[in-house]
């Protein structure tokens, strides 16, 4: 762990310029991946330890693969592209970094990862008393898993849309093409990463970009110059962060 958090100190990725056997590294070597795994492995143990039967950690697995699809959709379009989090300072810096700084960077690796603070405490409440409800302690244990993997997956899938790499299933590179609009044509739209079922159902898919006009804040957010001035608490990090990377590189030439 300690040398995965080393070998990422100081580097920068570029997702745009990085080969797949370069992102498959620096995925694997990244400390939350590592973490997710892990967590991964100590929750399957737990429930095969403490099943009484067969099916009930499969019930749990069963309702995490039902229910992900929407909880990644229903976070992204209604918290992660939510104004409500930059108005408030106590949550300003959360939004800043779980997504803010992922549109204003989008092929910076370091910041496309979600935050363990951010990420463990919906992957625990969402998955264990879903799989309680199903099937008790075994079912609760293996729906954390799966809920784990399935994340280590997004977050894999994600790089991918944002690497300089055509994958040859279909499946995918629709999925990427859709992502790449979200970004770069229109963020009001195409919220799924890993699938568009909920976009086709809500109505928020677009399959082609002339279908939707090209929103003027995809990279922003909304965080518009007359939003800074009433809520400033993002934009003094941004400037911080700036002053920081700055320095930095004046540092190191």
């Amino acid at each position: 762990m300690l040398a995965s958090i080393r070998s990422w100190s100081g580097r920068e990725y570029r997702l745009d310029r990085m080969t797949l056997r370069e992102l498959v590294i620096a995925y694997f070597t990244h400390y939350s991946i590592m973490v997710y795994l892990a967590l991964a492995v100590i929750a399957i143990v737990l429930a095969v330890r403490v099943a009484p039967n067969w099916w009930q950690p499969l019930l749990g697995v069963g309702l995490v693969f039902l229910v992900y699809p929407f909880a990644e959709y229903a976070l992204h379009r209604w918290v992660l592209h939510a104004r409500f989090l930059y108005k408030n300072p106590l949550t300003a810096k959360v939004w800043k970094r779980i997504h803010y700084d992922h549109h204003q960077n989008p092929h910076d690796l370091s910041v496309l990862f979600g935050a363990l603070y951010t990420t463990l405490p919906p992957i625990f409440l969402l998955s264990l008393p879903l799989g309680w409800l199903v099937g008790g302690a075994s079912a609760a244990f293996a729906a954390l898993a799966t809920a784990l993997l399935a994340f280590a997956g997004y977050e894999f899938c994600h790089c991918v849309q944002h690497l300089p790499f055509t994958p040859q299933n279909r499946w995918l590179r629709e999925i990427k093409r859709r992502h790449l609009a979200h970004h770069f044509h229109s963020e009001q739209g195409n919220y799924g990463i890993t699938t568009n079922l909920w976009d086709r159902i809500l109505g928020t898919l677009y399959d082609r970009q002339r279908d939707v006009p090209r929103s003027p804040t995809t990279h922003n957010l909304g965080y518009t110059p007359e939003e800074r001035a009433r809520y400033p608490w993002v934009g003094e990090l941004s400037a911080s962060d700036e002053e920081y990377a700055f320095k930095r590189t004046r540092r190191m030439s």
